[in-house]
């Protein structure tokens, strides 16, 4: 969860913030950092739901327009059109 931190990187943390926080702020930056986080996966998952949706828009689109056009006039052998 934490990538390459170990235990004792998050103890440090934890006692740096301790310190400069108070243990009565802490927890309240606890739950602020949280909500933070939780917007921020919140607001991730929209944005890449959003770009999604525009791709397969985007594809369908193209699909149409391929599919709309007229076929090849026919060719010989050597890429010659044929009348």
């Amino acid at each position: 969860m934490f990538g390459s931190l170990g235990f004792t990187e998050i103890l440090v943390i934890f006692l740096i913030a301790l310190i400069v926080f108070g243990p009565r702020k802490l927890p309240e930056l606890g739950k602020s950092l949280g909500r933070g986080l939780a917007e921020f996966k919140k607001a991730s998952n929209e944005l890449k739901r959003t770009w999604e949706d525009e791709v397969r828009a985007e594809d369908e689109k193209i699909r149409e327009l391929t599919s709309a056009s007229p076929a090849p006039p026919p060719t010989d052998r050597d890429g010659h059109i044929v009348n």
